[in-house]
């Protein structure tokens, strides 16, 4: 009784289908993927940043050391 069996689920998915209907789910999980997306895009826009200031640093090191 403690875990759930794949009928329980199942009647579970048909019980919220059927209160949210189809088209609302989807709009669900348009949003939660489209969430998520965005998330990594920003993650990897910060890491994107860092290593631009990496490359300037050592470029402007460089300079430094050709002067």
């Amino acid at each position: 009784m403690g875990s759930f069996s794949l009928t329980h689920w199942i009647i579970v998915l048909i019980i919220v289908v059927l209160i949210f209907g189809t088209k609302k789910l989807r709009n669900v999980g348009k949003d939660l993927g489209g969430a998520v997306h965005d998330f990594k895009q920003g993650l990897n826009e910060g890491t994107d940043g860092k290593e631009a200031q990496k490359d300037d640093v050592i470029e402007h090191k460089k300079d430094e050391d050709k002067a």
